[in-house]
């Protein structure tokens, strides 16, 4: 059976620095199929899609809504020809009723254990309209190495220098931030993957530089220094979302190739001057994630973060605008 698994493609920013990492969601997605299924993927934003291409069954994954419109033209598209088309990723689970107009089926959930049931459906002509799998998730050491094989690698790079491969560790995050979706897409219990099934994914990825995409790292500190401590002889250089500050976290982490993490600047406070500083302390770079458009964000809150951005000697940072997406704290208050 040919599957076809398409990426599609998004409009970038005006003068926008054009590069691209290698997608993670379709590869683990990948991973989880039937093995007598024979899968092709396309990352639209690097390749065109080939329309005239034979094939059985088509699956679109989509991670973010700027996807979405993209991703339904596709399908629509291949459903014009008669062939199936379902849809899968964080943003098809975001917006799944909208989406179900132009599939054949939605996925809802984690891949692992229920794709020799989706493809069962479709071998019989009876694709179900939605498999809704979001509070139903699989045991965690179900999840096996992604499907990098399936990337065209030699593309994703930027002036010939390799983009960092992505890799997870753990899914789920017991926190419920109030402008994420964490919780509601992975659920707010932390469900670590075996140490050494993470850690020999980590091996086997032929690039020295990572980035572990985990919601969290720092949701047990036990696991997160035994693995900090199975990946030092890894060798390798990693990014990742935040981990504790504790020396004892951070001291293993940089042992480990900690290279440096997001850490949210969500105020202006002494915390957050700490925090960075003991990152800093350890040799660990810390890109700043500010969020804008809070409620008390006014101009004089603007000219007093600018100035604590300058004190606290951020490697980068990263601005992003408050978009209420579905099924977060942000999306229910704007909706009362």
């Amino acid at each position: 059976m040919k599957f076809k698994l398409i990426y599609p493609k998004w409009a970038k920013l005006d003068r926008q620095t054009e590069f691209h990492l290698p997608p993670h969601g379709p590869v683990v997605f990948a991973a989880a199929l039937p093995a007598y299924v024979d899968v092709d993927f396309t990352d639209e934003n690097l390749e065109a899609i080939d329309f005239d291409e034979a094939v059985d069954f088509v699956g679109i994954s989509m991670m973010l809504t700027v996807q979405v419109k993209r991703g339904w033209e596709i399908a629509d598209l291949y459903r014009k020809k008669g062939i199936k088309v379902i849809f899968g990723g964080i943003a098809t689970m975001l917006h799944a009723e909208e989406t179900m107009a132009h599939a054949d089926a939605v996925f809802l959930g984690e891949a692992e254990g229920r794709m020799e049931q989706v493809f069962a459906d479709f071998r019989r002509n009876q694709l179900q309209p939605c498999y809704d799998f979001i509070n139903e998730r699989p045991d965690i050491g179900l999840v096996g190495p992604a499907r990098r094989d399936l990337l065209n690698r030699k593309l994703y790079n930027y002036k010939g220098v390799q983009m960092v491969d992505l890799v997870h560790a753990s899914r789920g995050c017991r926190f419920n931030c109030y402008p994420c979706a964490v919780s509601y897409l992975g659920g707010r219990v932390f469900r670590p993957r075996p140490i050494d099934k993470a850690v020999a994914e980590m091996a086997g990825i032929d690039n020295n530089r990572l980035f572990i995409v985990d919601n969290s790292l720092a949701q047990n500190t036990q696991w997160e220094m035994d693995l900090f401590r199975e990946m030092i002889p890894l060798k390798k250089k990693w990014c990742s979302h935040p981990i504790e500050d504790k020396p004892e976290v951070l001291d293993l982490a940089a042992r480990a190739g900690a290279w440096y993490v997001y850490q949210a600047v969500f105020d202006t406070s002494d915390y957050i001057k700490e925090r960075i500083k003991r990152y800093h302390d350890h040799g660990i770079g810390v890109e700043g994630t500010i969020l804008l458009g809070l409620d008390n964000h006014d101009e004089d809150f603007i000219k007093r973060l600018i100035d604590f951005l300058l004190e606290i000697e951020l490697d980068l940072a990263e601005f992003t605008v408050l978009t209420p997406f579905p099924h977060t704290k942000a999306w229910e208050e704007l909706n009362r």
